[in-house]
């Protein structure tokens, strides 16, 4: 057998006035256009800064784009007047072989000169310098009175610029003494 259940007793709140209900609901609604006008602001804000980002983007990819295209433009700039050299020397008709060794030293000092201002350096490594697999590219190995690892000959001058190789030198590297 079960008990008897007690009677459960409802509990009401008190009942507010109406002028009280109708006061919270005036400030519940302030509150929550106070609250829509902020969420809008924030949104506005958000499409703004992606906007932002996007034109950033943008810019940014024209900017490389034209690095790419014209960041050789100073190279060439530079190599215009060998170019004229080298045109005026085949021009000439009549000319002696030593008019024409001038000619074409004068036309490499300005090669040479296009090279320094665009920072491309020879890599030209002496007899006896330590190869280096870097900037060297060992043809062969030879038996050789000097140390092993070390340039016996450069058959090939190789190029960097700045400090990134262009084309490694070829260079013959001693196997030590046999």
């Amino acid at each position: 057998m079960t008990a008897p259940k007690e009677p459960i007793e409802p509990t009401l709140e008190p009942i507010q006035p109406e002028d009280d209900l109708q006061s919270e609901l005036n400030t519940l609604r302030t509150e929550l256009e106070s609250v829509q006008a902020a969420l809008q602001a924030q949104q506005e804000q958000v499409l703004r800064a992606m906007a932002e980002a996007e034109n950033v983007r943008r810019r940014a990819q024209e900017d490389v784009s034209k690095a790419r295209k014209f960041g050789i433009e100073s190279f060439a700039e530079s190599l215009v007047p060998v170019m004229d050299s080298l045109e005026a020397a085949l021009a000439q008709n009549d000319q002696t072989v030593d008019t024409l060794r001038e000619g074409v030293e004068m036309t490499r000092k300005q090669l040479v000169s296009a090279f320094e201002r665009n920072l491309l350096k020879e890599i030209a490594p002496a007899q006896g310098d330590k190869f280096d697999p870097h900037q060297h590219q060992a043809i062969s190995s030879v038996p050789a009175p000097q140390p092993a690892n070390t340039v016996v000959q450069t058959l090939q001058k190789g190029y960097a610029i700045a400090d990134r190789t262009l084309r490694p030198a070829l260079v013959v590297v001693s196997a030590g003494q046999s």
